[in-house]
């Protein structure tokens, strides 16, 4: 079987800490075969360390020499990116989020189901082996049916302060598109995507704004800043079930917080770390596992599944139309808030 043929489109932090690595780590089974990015500076630097061969001068140019792409880009380019591949017969991971408005990711459906090929989008929190883990005992009905869900994405003074992360314009989006939409999108899947009866959110910009920043990730200009450092929802599903939402870049909170738990009729879970609360026998139960079965590295994991589909030998893990309906709910959050 011949190799993937791989192109890499944006040569950021994305590209250069995770995505690269990992097909690297795949050379029996993928090719790096050419970068692009604006910057050609950036692009042929990233080749360089990498040792890629072919630095493209345009996206034209790379389409026309590769297989499949991974788009690391500012998040409002992703939709026309992933179309223009996908209509040139090349395969697609792209970033997260999807794109930065529901009808740019319906755009991006469309133009993979008419091309046949595989798009997927880089939620690579679903290929923790917690998540697996998780998903497994969900699926078996180990606690019953899901009632609520709570989920906190929350750092303590930890606004990127570099890249475009604070750029609506680039971005569409602060923490929610960029922190928030991976625990909320892993919720929505452990649970199947149930129908949404309703979303109440609300989204907040004020605590960035202080001119005095104390910020752990680098500075940032509190007076250009204009996307959201907290988000909150409250997502209640046609059955019946609630979903409870915070996340934050820079929450005054003692210490971060990653939390994702699934209250059900029979039994609770705990994603991270994971655990499983029951009620049997007459006692209180809390089991955790000594041994989860997987790749320890998620992102390395989530490459290899893509690099697979590609080549026919598994299914996508995160398809277009699920990370659309993520990216509906996050549109309906904004939606919903009131200015703060």
């Amino acid at each position: 079987m011949s190799a993937l043929k791989m192109g890499i489109v944006g040569t950021g932090g994305i590209a250069r800490g995770r995505h690269i690595p990992a097909y690297v780590q795949q050379k029996d089974q993928v090719e790096l075969t050419s970068v692009f990015d604006q910057n050609q500076e950036a692009a042929k630097a990233a080749a360089d360390e990498f040792n890629i061969a072919h630095v493209a001068k345009s996206y034209e140019e790379l389409l026309k020499k590769v297989d499949a792409v991974t788009i690391c880009t500012p998040n409002i380019f992703h939709a026309e990116l992933a179309k223009q591949a996908l209509e040139a017969g090349v395969h697609v991971l792209c970033e997260k989020p999807m794109a930065t408005s529901v009808e740019d990711c319906e755009t991006m459906v469309n133009a993979a189901r008419e091309s046949g090929k595989i798009l997927m989008i880089g939620y690579h929190y679903r290929f923790y082996r917690e998540s697996q883990a998780a998903k497994k005992l969900l699926s078996s009905g180990e606690i019953g049916d899901p009632l609520v869900i709570r989920v906190q994405a929350l750092r303590r003074r930890k606004v990127p302060g570099w890249g475009v992360f604070t750029n609506r314009s680039l971005q569409g989006g602060g923490c929610l598109m960029d922190y928030g939409c991976h625990l909320l999108d892993l919720a929505l899947w452990l649970t199947d995507f149930e129908d949404v009866d309703q979303v109440l959110g609300q989204t907040y910009e004020r605590i960035s704004r202080d001119p005095e920043q104390v910020n752990e990730w680098g500075v940032f200009d509190p007076d250009k800043i204009d996307v959201e450092d907290h988000a909150t929802a409250y997502i209640k599903f046609k059955s019946g079930a609630t979903l409870l939402f915070e996340t934050s870049w820079a929450a005054n909170i003692l210490e971060d917080k990653e939390v994702l738990s699934i209250s059900g009729t029979q039994g609770g879970i705990e994603v991270f770390p994971f655990s499983v609360n029951t009620s049997k026998h007459g006692m209180l139960t809390t089991s955790q596992a000594q041994w989860l079965p997987g790749e320890k590295d998620a992102g390395l994991a989530q490459a290899q599944n893509f690099v697979r589909s590609c080549l026919g030998l598994e299914q996508p893990r995160t398809t277009a139309e699920q990370a659309m309906k993520t990216s509906e709910i996050i549109s309906a959050i904004y939606d919903s808030s009131s200015p703060n």
